[in-house]
Parts: C-alpha cells; structure tokens; sequence
C-alpha cells in the first residue's frame, strides 16, 4: 500500500520507532515535524522529509505548517496519518481534530474526552469512577495558600506535574520530570523550586510504592473507530532511565501476559468510548498485591517498538480500521521478546531478580530481542556510530544515576 504515508508529530525515538513501523509493514516513507532535530532521526533512509519549526507549539504556527501540507499530499492522491509522538502535541490534534480531518486521517479521541485524561488529576477521578487502583494522591492546587504540612501522605512521596507540558515551559535549576521527596525538608524544597519557576497548572503527589524498575509495567492498546480495543500488549519493564529530565522512560522491557489487568484497562477504554492508541503507566504494588496506574498516555508510548518487535506492526491497525475496512481481529502480545535501548551489559549488571535476568539471557540467545534504531534496512555508517555511542553512553548513565 503506497499511497499511505505517516505524519509523525516529534523528533524522538518514538518518532523513529513509528517510522521504522510503518517502513516494515509498507514500505513507506515518513515525515516529520518537530522544535529541532535528535538523534534518533539523523541521517535515516526511511525520513521523507523533516520539517523542524521552533515554534510548532503555538497552534497558529501548527495549522500553517501541517495543513497546507496535508492538502499537498492528498492532491497527490496519498492518505497521510497524522499521529503525536509526545505529549506537547495531543492537544494541537485534538483541539483540530475537525480541521485536519478534511487531509488526514486522525485515529484520535475528540478534544472534550482528551480533557478529561491528559490532567492527571482529571484521570483519578475516573479512576475511582472505574474503581481502578492508583497510588494514594494529593492533587495540590499550585495557587491555594496550602503547605506541604497540610498534606495527608506519608513519605517517600513522588511529586510530578499534574500537566507534563506547560511544567517544562518553566525551567529552573534541578527541574526534573520526577521529584522523589524522601522527608518533609525534601517536600518543601521541591514544592518551592517548582513554584517560584511559575508553573500553576497543579501538582500530583504521591505515596512512594516500593519496589525497583522491574516493579514497572507499560500497557499498549488500540482502540478501533467503533471504540473497540482490538489489541492489547502488556510490557513488563526491566529498567527505567534515570536522568533528572528522563525519569522514568523505558529502556529495557520484556513481553508479558496478565489477563485480569489487561482485561480491566480495557474494559475502562470501551467504557469512556475511546478512539486511538493509548499507553498506561502501572506499577505493581508487593504490599497489596495490587496494580497500580500512574497515567495514561493518549497516544502510543516512546516505548512503542516493544509491540511490533514483539510480532504485532503496530502500523497495520489504524490502517486496516480506516482505510482497507478489514475486520480487525482482537490480538495480544505474546510472551517471548525482549525490547532494550540498552547494552546487554547494562541489564545484566542492574536487572536484579535472577529470574528475570535469566530469562533476559535465553531471549538473546535466541535471538528474541530488538533495538528499536538498529534496522538493517537503514543502515549507514553515521547512524551506527550514533547508536554505538549512545549504547556506550548508558554504562555511564546507569552508573552515574541509577
């Protein structure tokens, strides 16, 4: 199918992932549109063009750059996808929603249902609507008079943006994308830093759950037009980043199966009538026995190859729901695959549970695993450098910060 082409909204490893996605199932060539270029895009066989504007945030500036090149594109007779690869670019998507849909395809749920998701503490409230379990959590109203004092919680507590986009608009020194308050004394001196930057759109916090990276799990579904979830790929991750500004991003993870918890997110995705790709962020809780969702992500993770490495081409689904009017059978990801940004070093230095590494080792003897930038079909030597590099780079980083 030629006559299709991904419009991918960043410049990142999700970005990438994508692209490489939709050049294995279809052969097709990408283009991308994001603030500056990255790594994981440079020098790539399978970019049909970059458009990189600075200020592509700003809604004005996104309308002029991506519709008159949806309606280039369709004058040529190709069907572009539209899809957001960060979470600065939902909004500008589903608040357009009606706009880009006279050039494009938008596998998106609509811009009053997004509201209800993308603020964190918006998400909770269905939570406990849908009795699903989540971490004991404060919303704080970053314009009360309230004091950490005030605040019902024991520590260690996770503080975080309520809006993981407009916190970055506010720069500050130590700013991290996940603060972890060990006593009150470390509370206060986040809370400050974090208000004396500006941002006001409120702040989650949270009881810590104990537990090391491999506690983490990350649930991948697409939901068809008829808001159906016709694929679901459970991930049970190895390893997390740890950088100040990439906490908590995945970097290792294995395929997995757990049918109650999948079957109830899903069931809440049915529920809410929702349209698209969508991510959860879940943690497994040793002391109830629970799992516990952090946040759902309203378009596919950055983590997103684990899925089509694993065997499901993620590329596949929102073009078989809207353009071949093929009847997409319900589909799981099986045990068996392992995703990894990292040296297989590194996990087998920092992946604790023998279990776990043991079953690391049998997948990569058997050839069960997958980097998500290193595909043979866009090979060159600039990007094998920039890989290598940034494979190396991690025994630092892991040493430096984990």
């Amino acid at each position: 199918m030629k006559n299709i082409v991904p419009v991918l909204l960043g410049t990142d490893i999700n970005a990438y992932s994508m692209t490489r996605t939709f050049h294995e199932a279809y052969g097709v060539k990408s283009y991308i549109i994001g603030k500056m270029y990255s790594g994981p895009i440079k020098n790539s066989k399978i970019i049909e063009k970059v458009i990189l504007e600075p200020n592509i945030e700003q809604n004005e500036r996104f309308l002029e750059i991506i519709l008159p090149l949806g309606k280039e594109l369709k004058s040529k007779g190709i069907t572009p996808f539209i899809f957001a690869c960060g979470d600065n670019y939902i909004r500008l998507v589903t608040k357009n929603k009606d706009a880009l849909s006279k050039y494009f395809i938008v596998p998106f749920i609509d811009d009053d249902l997004a509201d209800k998701l993308i603020l964190k503490e918006n998400f909770y409230k269905l939570c406990d609507e849908y009795n699903i379990d989540y971490p004991k959590t404060f919303s704080f109203d970053c314009n009360s008079d309230l004091n950490i004092e005030d605040i019902n919680l024991n520590f260690p507590l996770i503080i975080k943006p309520s809006n993981s986009v407009t916190y970055w608009d506010f720069p500050f020194e130590g700013q991290e994308k996940v603060f972890l308050a060990n006593d009150l004394n470390d509370g206060k001196r986040i809370l400050n830093d974090i208000l004396k930057s500006g941002y006001r759109d409120g702040l989650i916090f949270q009881e810590f759950i104990p537990g090391s990276d491999d506690h983490m799990y990350v649930l991948t579904c697409y939901s068809n037009q008829r808001k159906k979830v016709v694929m679901t790929a459970l991930g049970h991750v190895l390893l997390e980043e740890h950088t100040p500004k990439g906490k908590g991003n995945h970097a290792a993870i294995l395929s997995d199966e757990n049918d109650v918890l999948v079957s109830k997110l899903s069931g809440f995705l049915e529920s809410i009538g929702y349209i698209g790709f969508s991510n959860f962020d879940i943690k497994y809780d040793e002391r109830d026995k629970k799992y516990k969702v952090f946040e759902v992500n309203l378009r596919q993770g950055r983590s997103n190859y684990y899925v089509t490495g694993g065997g499901i081409n993620i590329a596949k689904l929102p073009v078989e729901d809207y353009l071949t009017g093929e009847s997409i059978q319900p589909t799981k990801l099986k045990v068996g695959s392992l995703w990894t940004m990292l040296p297989h070093g590194v996990i087998y230095k920092y992946v604790s549970d023998n279990d776990l590494k043991n079953t690391v080792k049998k997948l990569i003897k058997s050839h069960n695993v997958t980097h998500p930038l290193e595909y043979n079909k866009d090979k060159n030597l600039k990007r094998s450098l920039y890989i290598n590099l940034a494979k190396l780079n991690q025994f630092k980083k892991f040493k430096k910060y984990f």
